[in-house]
């Protein structure tokens, strides 16, 4: 990809980082929406760059991770029917349910696949009519178009054997429950770039105004990072709040309105159940009613269904900004990658697995009392590599 280094070079990183130092007099606590984002952040040490005072939360911006634990075990009892083809992409095979998870039910005997688009799955719905072809719709307004289009397609080419399971949920709504939430302690967001190349960024400058913080639409390399984070420092030390463009070569404020379209025709507005958060009004889509025929929930009735979350996870606890993973007591012992507990120690966008993959095994407090500087070794060497 053309232009990618650049936003990895480590002496730029480096004077950006002394500007930041330059121009926070206070502690701040920002929060970096995206999965994607944090893992960014962890990998290229950019936290340990920051002043001692500003703290980045992560925040519940993996849509495996919230991805409610019900919805997890009926993906499983579908998978596990004999005449389904059930797709998803790779990230969700780990995903422990109740009991097991989909590799396991692969195990078992059942087809699951994984595929690189729902387009893929539309095909092979095409090519085994005789079977009922699954795709595990799960993602934010980045994921969507995509997901819309499949079952578009498959009713334009009048496929009765394909459905989506639909777990897809929305970040304005998302960012409002955290602001309005007892104890809310974030000051500023970063805002995902990918979301708002979609969705463009015109629906939050009511959030600003409402509750007074400071939005920045940012990307995910460190440069963009670190911008992202100078501007909403530079916007709470002058005491402002607005919604700024970090990534204009990806976002502009409308954003793609040929997807936005394709969305309002396909889905409809839903309350949505987040894991480890609970139900927030209008936070996600369900199939509209002209596409209700392909929803793979309606389709299968799957009842019975008894969730029972590991009592030794805070995987909600971390989704929800309140700890560090590192602080779950669990983390990196009961909790580990070959053996998770929860959907943040699998999702390749999950905090616990950022932590966990680049050796965060202290909690912040420690981190803290062991000082922060301006070497970022992690960022200098993406600038070498």
């Amino acid at each position: 990809m053309k232009y990618l280094t650049e936003f990895r070079n480590g002496e730029v990183a480096q004077r950006m980082a002394r500007e930041i130092h330059q121009t926070a007099t206070r502690p701040w606590k920002i929060m970096e929406v995206c999965g994607g984002q944090t893992h960014s952040i962890i990998r290229n040490g950019i936290d340990q760059m920051l002043p001692a005072g500003i703290e980045m939360i992560h925040g519940p911006g993996c849509p495996v991770c919230v991805t409610p634990l019900e919805l997890i075990d009926k993906a499983l009892a579908i998978a596990a029917q004999p005449d389904v083809i059930f797709c998803s992409f790779g990230d969700m095979l780990r995903v422990p349910g109740t009991e097991g998870d989909l590799f396991q039910v692969k195990g078992a005997g059942g087809d699951v696949r994984v595929v690189y688009s729902p387009l893929d799955a539309v095909e092979l719905a095409a090519k085994n009519p005789a079977k009922q072809v699954v795709f595990f719709g799960v993602g934010f307004e980045t994921t969507a178009p995509a997901n819309a289009m499949s079952v578009h397609v498959a009713r334009r080419r009048g496929l009765t054997n394909y459905s989506l399971l639909v777990s897809h949920v929305l970040v304005p709504p998302a960012i409002e429950a955290i602001l309005q939430s007892p104890g809310n302690q974030v000051q500023g967001f970063l805002l995902a770039g990918h979301v708002c190349s979609v969705m463009g960024y015109w629906e939050y400058p009511r959030l600003a105004e409402q509750f007074g913080i400071p939005l920045v639409v940012t990307g995910f390399e460190p440069l963009d990072l670190l911008e992202g984070i100078r501007r909403v420092i530079v916007q709470l030390e002058s005491g402002r709040h607005e919604v700024e463009n970090a990534y204009e070569r990806i976002v502009s404020f409308e954003g793609n309105r040929a997807a936005q379209k394709l969305l309002a025709e396909v889905f409809e507005v839903t309350d949505r159940a987040w894991r480890g958060i609970g139900v927030i009004p209008k936070s996600g889509w369900r199939l509209s009613e002209a596409y209700r025929a392909f929803d793979a929930e309606e389709r299968f009735h799957i009842s019975g269904i008894h969730t029972e979350e590991s009592p030794l996870c805070r995987a909600g606890d971390v989704l929800r900004g309140a700890i560090k993973p590192a602080e779950c007591s669990a983390f990196g012992k009961e909790c580990t990658p070959r053996h998770p507990l929860g959907a943040t120690m699998v999702s390749s966008e999950g905090a616990c697995a950022a932590y966990f993959n680049y050796g965060r095994f202290i909690s912040a407090e420690d981190l803290a009392s062991a000082g922060s500087g301006l070497a970022g070794p992690a960022i200098s060497g993406a600038a070498n590599g």
